[in-house]
């Protein structure tokens, strides 16, 4: 039989996964350093939860669960017969569809957020901040650095009225997990009212606003050209095109764009705003100051996303500018509304980052910067000699464990240089052997395993000294 897993995802060895946890261990700490608190929502969602938010090509890659059993049975043949007698039946892939799938796999941690916080808004205290670090599935064509089953780490702020210092808290959360990686990122940002005002000065209509962003987004990907035959293909015009283009190749500093903006919108309200906004924000981190991180103001970026309002945000690492990114976010002011809930008319705000656990991972091995992570889980492997030697070491090991040093027992009574061999494959810096010699002689022998120095002890304090200092 020939085993393999579906494509796109991935089985993870000890020290990948040693790796990965040490990842989330810093995000969640950065996490809750900055208040967020921690909650989980379901791996399946309803599709009526999650179509609709993401825009056309997000709803496309959304993982659509069949029912089960002799239930989707019965409803295949319900949905023969209903197509056999009604002849208005056109769209039959997606009548099919709602026949025999009601539940999908979250695309995301975003909509399920929301889908929470309106589900449990008389339990929750506003602003609500949360973090997630789950996984998610898409149905995308794998390829480097993208994958179908994949870890977003996520945290998120739902209030009753927006502030711009929720923004500034997120890129200096980003800040620093980053520089406690060691690892310099570049924060891309942008305004969605920016990027409406150039589509209202370049006279584009509002309904081809989805596949103007979705083009953009594209820009710094596949370049100017690229991207101008693919919104003409869309409808957009190139007289349209060619009006607001040189925005989006600036190379000049966030104040120099900010003066070219300020005079081409100024008779766009929703253009002020977002060039008034994103100013707010330079001018107070620049006072704040960041260490890992650089902010740049990136015309072209508009995250596909139906559901992102006003700033939105790309994280790269810094020394590989061509590096897929490795996390985003942004504002989504409306996205409660479209669940039935809001704040006396006024809409529920939010605002969110969402950091790539996989891309970091990657662009980290990439880099080199897990070099001083350990590579093993236990720190201690004990020798077995028989039943009598194991039972007088196991106070020792006890000990240790209580001390909060990784230990373990090697099983079986085998060969000595079994034994040894085992902690070495399995990186076990130490072996600590007690026969019936060191127990008569009331000693502990400890070898390091790497250097092949094996040393003799009285004091069990003595030994849990020396491991300290190693470990």
């Amino acid at each position: 039989m020939f085993l393999n897993i579906p494509k796109g995802t991935r089985d993870f060895s000890s020290i990948e996964m040693n790796k990965r946890n040490y990842l989330i261990q810093t995000i969640r700490k950065k996490f809750e350093l900055f208040g967020f608190y921690s909650i989980e929502t379901p791996a399946i969602e309803n599709i009526s939860t999650l179509v609709g938010k993401y825009g056309e090509e997000g709803d496309s890659l959304i993982f659509k669960l069949l029912h089960s059993g002799n239930f989707l049975k019965k409803r295949i043949l319900d949905f023969y017969k209903k197509i056999k007698n009604d002849k208005k039946t056109v769209n039959v892939a997606k009548c099919l569809t709602e026949y025999i799938s009601n539940k999908a796999l979250r695309y995301d941690l975003t909509v399920p957020l929301v889908r929470y916080v309106v589900m449990h808004r008389n339990e929750i205290f506003f602003p609500f901040k949360r973090y997630q670090i789950q996984p998610v599935w898409r149905a995308d064509k794998p390829q480097k650095g993208r994958f179908r089953e994949f870890y977003q780490c996520d945290a998120d702020t739902i209030s009753l009225s927006w502030s711009l210092w929720e923004e500034i808290e997120l890129i200096q959360l980003c800040d620093e997990i980053f520089t406690k990686l060691n690892f310099p990122i570049l924060i891309y940002i942008n305004h969605r009212d920016i990027l409406k005002g150039l589509v209202k000065m370049a006279g584009i209509e509002n309904n081809l606003w989805k596949y103007f962003t979705t083009s953009l987004d594209k820009w710094n990907k596949i370049g100017r050209d690229l991207v101008k035959k693919e919104m003409l293909h869309k409808g957009i015009s190139s007289k349209s095109f060619d009006k607001i283009a040189f925005f989006f190749d600036m190379k000049e500093n966030f104040y120099n764009k900010k003066k070219y903006l300020t005079l081409a919108l100024k008779d766009f309200e929703k253009g002020k705003k977002g060039i008034k906004d994103l100013s707010f924000i330079y001018d107070n981190i620049k006072n704040i100051s960041l260490q890992k991180t650089k902010l740049e103001w990136n015309l072209s970026l508009a995250r596909g996303m139906n559901y992102y309002t006003g700033t939105i945000l790309e994280i790269v690492p810094f020394n590989n500018r061509s590096f897929i990114s490795i996390g985003g976010g942004g504002r989504y002011d409306g996205l409660a509304n479209l669940f039935g809930m809001n704040n006396n008319n006024n809409n529920v705000c939010g605002v969110g980052i969402s950091l790539g656990l996989d891309r970091i991972y990657l662009a980290m091995e990439q880099e080199n910067l897990f070099q001083t992570i350990y590579n093993y889980p236990s720190r201690v492997l004990f020798i077995n000699y028989g039943n009598e030697e194991v039972l007088y070491a196991y106070k020792i090991i006890k000990f240790f464990r209580k001390k909060g040093i990784s230990t373990q027992l090697y099983p079986h009574a085998d060969k000595i240089g079994k034994q040894f061999r085992y902690a070495n494959d399995n990186n076990i810096p130490f072996a600590i052997s007690i026969g019936k010699n060191e127990i008569k002689r009331n000693k502990i022998r400890m070898k390091n395993i790497q250097e092949r120095i094996e040393k003799e002890y009285d004091c069990i304090n003595d030994v849990v000294n020396q491991l300290m200092k190693k470990l």
